[in-house]
């Protein structure tokens, strides 16, 4: 739909939010402001107040420091983070306990915990384990099928067989596909993105959905609170109810205490009747069609499931959407018939990671892929932001031989991480990990392609934000006809990069060699 036509329905559909210094107030940004301002301000205060108990006022400060560094180290968070956060504490006692306490406390996200864990729990056997296709998987690949096991521990996610995958390797592909899908749907559609933005892409995907609901569709969207600072009016659900579509704002963010500042909603889910669902990298908004270029072209990925398999992402989106829900309603969903395609090989686990619990499941499929490879692991990513577990694995697979490479973005879209990202090169390099740059723009395709046998395509970053910090989604797939055209696309891809050396890691930006000796420091806080 052109603007014209969306102004059409009388509505004002939508208006960019609030940036620049109101949009750093409502931002972690703001936070980390407000926490360091008090701490000058309650320095100074002391330090005018009374000089003749400067002693105590350092000592006290260190005193804290102590206590709270060994709380830290006694905890179960990752050990790179536990190095940032004793020395913030050491060095800003204030500052960095207040910090450490408010992002890692489950202070204004406990009634939040409570209704996911659940909402998992109630409906953990909602989808059962066909006992069909756990016990063919096993005798195809055990090792590959002991992460069925896996994912069906932390949440319901069973395999599946009877789904046909199709890999749509730019987002121009998803979206057309996404019209001609969106189309046909005649019982309900299920809509649950991180980005939604005003522009081509998302005002034709809206004229289906309003054209939809005067048929009888279900029509549901659901979009993470950043939106409002960045993308949509605060007021957005009450539009599109009047047009009939159901919506809801995940986690909408307030002023300096936001309850689930870390909590964000990275997921994209589509579902439509239950036989068709998508999930990749690709958000509704015209960069990701290369309809509004910002950093050169962007590259992004999908992938279309029909078939049983789709169950899974609707319980997904249905979990998420009755968190504020008296009466989640499942089974008339789950219930729809599927259409499973007349020829189809493999298996299929559609599974979400939670970062509500200790199950960190996105960094623990990727590593049990790197870990179980014997030819090649075939990465994209925008972002390599790594835990020391997560670079251990990566490093490990090349040190046996086998070739691991890994496309990341040419342009930046943000530069603090593309200095985290060029700080883990060399130690890559050294281990045998072939590093590539996409010299025409920015990679955001999540994907892992694996000795022509497995791939995960999904929503997960190979960054602190995806792996600990963020709800995520993803599609393992294991000998399905879309391997082969997921490797062919990253052959393909790879003719249009730049390979890096030891050499060239800073050639373009050697500004951000310094940096990235700060930003390391902090990584696991940004």
């Amino acid at each position: 739909m052109e603007k014209k036509s969306i102004k059409d329905t009388g509505l004002r559909l939508l208006k960019k939010g609030q940036k620049g210094l109101v949009h750093a107030i409502f931002s972690r940004f703001g936070i980390i402001i407000l926490l360091f301002a008090l701490q000058v301000c309650l320095f100074l205060a002391v330090l005018l107040w009374s000089q003749s108990f400067m002693p105590e006022f350092f000592g006290g400060g260190i005193l804290i420091g102590l206590i709270v560094s060994l709380y830290i180290i006694n905890t179960r968070i990752d050990p790179t983070a536990k190095l940032t956060w004793v020395i913030l504490v050491m060095a800003l006692p204030i500052f960095g306990t207040l910090l450490f306490f408010y992002t890692t406390l489950e202070f204004g996200h406990r009634s939040l915990k409570e209704r996911v864990e659940s909402l998992i729990n109630s409906t953990r056997k909602k989808i059962p384990q066909e006992k069909a296709v756990i016990e063919n998987f096993s005798k195809k690949d055990p090792g590959a099928a002991s992460i069925a096991h896996y994912l069906q521990r932390t949440g319901c996610f069973p395999a599946f067989d009877r789904t046909e995958v199709s890999y749509l390797p730019c987002g121009e592909d998803m979206f057309e596909a996404t019209l001609h899908e969106l189309k046909k749907a005649r019982h309900y559609i299920f809509l649950e993105y991180f980005i939604i933005d005003e522009g081509v892409m998302w005002g034709k995907i809206l004229e289906i959905l309003a054209e939809k609901v005067k048929q009888g569709v279900d029509v549901r969207v659901m979009y993470d609170g950043t939106n409002e600072f960045t993308n949509l009016p605060h007021d957005y659900p009450e539009m599109l109810k009047k047009l009939g579509i159901k919506c809801k704002v995940f986690a909408p963010l307030s002023p300096f205490v936001s309850t689930h500042y870390n909590y964000r909603d990275h997921r994209k889910i589509m579902v439509i009747d239950g036989n068709t669902a998508f999930t990749g990298g690709i958000n509704f908004a015209d960069r990701y069609i290369n309809r509004e270029i910002v950093h050169g072209h962007w590259k992004d990925t999908a992938v279309m499931l029909k078939g049983k398999a789709v169950k899974s992402f609707t319980l997904m989106f249905l979990q998420m959407w009755s968190i504020d829900e008296k009466e989640p309603v499942f089974d008339h969903y789950l219930n729809f018939p599927t259409l499973p395609p007349e020829e189809s090989e493999g298996f299929v686990i559609p599974y979400g990671d939670c970062p509500l619990d200790r199950d960190k499941v996105g960094e623990r499929v990727y590593m049990d892929i790197l870990n179980r490879s014997k030819k090649y692991v075939h990465i994209m990513t925008p972002y390599l932001i790594l835990d020391s577990r997560m670079e251990t694995a990566i490093k490990f697979a090349a040190e046996r031989g086998v070739e691991v490479a890994i496309i990341l973005p040419g342009i930046p879209d943000k530069f603090i991480p593309y200095s985290l990202a060029k700080s883990h090169y060399s130690a890559l390099l050294d281990a045998g990990v072939q590093i590539y740059e996409y010299e025409p723009g920015f990679i955001h395709a999540k994907s892992f392609v694996a000795d022509d046998t497995e791939a995960v395509v999904g929503t997960i970053n190979l960054d602190y934000r995806s792996l600990y910090h963020h709800f995520e989604c993803a599609a393992y797939c294991y000998e399905t006809g879309c391997i082969a055209d997921i490797e062919k696309d990253f052959i393909e891809t790879l003719k249009k990069c730049r390979r890096i050396s030891k050499n060239t890691i800073w050639k373009n930006y050697p500004w951000l060699r310094p940096v990235s000796f700060f930003t390391k420091l902090i990584a696991p806080l940004l």
